[in-house]
């Protein structure tokens, strides 16, 4: 019996970090949407296919409630358990496969439910596992996260996909290795390219895309081009499956994408403002923007706000900036490009949030003299934008950061420790936001050695070259690997002392360190 169902099994997954799957996180987007969120007394959170458990442990340290996972890989399942004792937040993670998962006896209903990077790559039995566990296990008024490769975006490259996973299947030698076969199968669609293939003439974009895969990660690769099992579909395909488990479509779970001033042409919104019916306007917005990947919000009988409601939630809505103020660019990213941010709006915004310590109420933003001109609907939008963007985060009550503490000191040293070798995370986790924030492999080393007791940026710096000497590591900069131990120390101590000067006081801030 093959117990992988045709899922890669023998590379690991990366440690990513998915901020959209935090609680906090699913609540902002609902409650931007005019949609209830789930009543977070007594939370339960169940995360589907949770991976290396990097997102699930840092939610389950950072956040109030009882957190559960279920992943088929047992070596997924060791290393999530690992960290949930290191961090003492007593989360339940196992090598459940969804099948089994649905058959146990003493799961409890849950008012979250998480998938990501799930629902396209597995077989339509194990779809239909989890759309049965969602209809008898979330509770009503509950909200699941899913993200999954969608049409009309992924249309042009799926013949390229079929043709990489063809050959590696028949064509590579199980000798080369998965990622040696990985590679064989992208240098033979380059063959093709260069050979003078029609389809990559016929398929703009399709070379293009052949060259971004062959530059990614190679454990990345594997399982999101090379499982036995891979199907994109459309919004109305999703949504016809999920409607099975008494759900109905929300929102997008990113807050840049219920923008539309940030997506969409005059000419586009037009077009949206004629469509009654959700299906169909949620379809024609991919084509739109030509949507390859999805992130959505989906509820279980949650009610719709009154304007007046979702006005009043915001006000009692708290803020933190998660980002230094001279880091922030003014510029996001939406289905338009590079939209420019107007500093006369944000600016003042931003400061007021990073004024001191402690996060802001939104209600009291306005009695600020730089905010007493600004409209509820412009400081909501503003606000939207900066969690959008990554550079703000709700916070949580003081006494949900209180409890959140210890837990999240806990799985932080652990996950610095870590980062001197195999396993790095990119992230660590915050009491006062709930979630992670991104915390970079050097500035996890410089944190290290400040733990152990050593006090100045040069320090942290040599003990951080020691660490990647070790390891034949070297730093690159401009492109360039750096020749000599002098060149990699003194860049070390730059960032060092840079880091300590900006970067460490707003972790701090953050309680992401003491």
């Amino acid at each position: 019996m093959d117990w992988t169902s045709g899922y890669l099994a023998d590379i690991d997954y990366t440690h990513g970090y998915y901020r959209e799957l935090a609680p906090s996180l699913i609540d902002f987007a609902l409650l931007l949407s005019g949609h209830e969120p789930p009543d977070r007394t007594g939370m339960r959170y169940l995360e589907l296919g949770y991976g290396q458990g990097v997102s699930a442990n840092i939610h389950a340290a950072a956040a109030p409630g009882e957190f559960w996972g279920a992943d088929f890989n047992p070596t997924h399942a060791a290393n999530a358990q690992s960290l949930a004792r290191s961090a003492g937040s007593h989360a339940h993670f196992s090598d459940d496969s969804f099948a089994d998962f649905l058959n146990r006896q003493d799961t409890p209903s849950f008012d979250y439910i998480a998938l990501h990077g799930v629902w396209s790559w597995v077989s339509d039995d194990n779809r239909r596992a989890i759309v049965e566990i969602v209809r008898r296990q979330l509770n009503v008024g509950g909200a699941v996260y899913i993200s999954y490769n969608t049409l009309p975006g992924w249309a042009v490259s799926m013949p390229l996909r079929h043709l990489m996973s063809l050959y590696y299947a028949s064509a590579g030698s199980q000798t080369q290795g998965i990622v040696g076969r990985i590679d064989a199968s992208l240098a033979f669609g380059s063959r093709l390219a260069e050979a003078g293939a029609r389809y990559f003439a016929a398929s703009p974009g399709a070379k293009e895309r052949l060259d971004f895969i062959a530059g990614q990660n190679r454990n990345y690769v594997a399982h999101e081009y090379f499982n036995r099992h891979w199907a994109p579909m459309h919004f109305s395909e999703a949504h016809e499956w999920l409607s099975g488990a008494k759900l109905g479509y929300a929102c997008p779970a990113d807050a840049l994408d219920q923008m539309d001033v940030i997506n969409l042409t005059s000419a586009q919104q037009e077009v949206m403002k004629e469509l009654q019916h959700q299906v169909l306007s949620e379809t024609v917005r991919d084509f739109f923007l030509n949507q390859a990947f999805r992130r959505d919000i989906y509820t279980r009988g949650a009610r719709r706000l009154s304007g007046l409601q979702r006005v009043e939630r915001f006000k009692a809505l708290a803020v933190v900036m998660t980002s230094a103020v001279e880091d922030i660019s003014f510029e996001v990213e939406g289905g338009l490009g590079k939209v420019r941010l107007k500093p006369q709006i944000y600016r003042p915004i931003i400061e007021a949030l990073a004024d001191g310590a402690e996060p802001k109420r939104v209600g009291d933003l306005p009695r600020r003299p730089e905010l007493a001109e600004f409209s509820q609907a412009s400081l909501m939008e503003a606000l939207a934008v900066l969690v959008g963007a990554g550079w703000a985060a709700p916070a949580q009550s003081e006494a949900d950061t209180e409890a959140a503490r210890p837990r999240c000191r806990a799985l932080n040293a652990q996950l610095i420790e870590r980062a001197r070798a195999a396993g790095f995370s990119g992230v660590l986790a915050s009491p006062v936001t709930g979630s992670g924030v991104p915390v970079g492999r050097l500035e996890q080393l410089f944190l290290g050695a400040r733990s152990r007791g050593k006090a100045a940026p040069a320090d942290w710096a040599a003990e951080a070259w020691s660490i990647l000497a070790r390891q034949n590591e070297a730093i690159i900069k401009d492109g360039a690997v750096l020749p000599t131990a002098e060149a990699n120390l003194a860049e070390l101590s730059a960032q060092a002392s840079a880091f300590a000067d900006k970067r460490l006081p707003l972790l701090q801030r953050l309680l992401v360190v003491d």
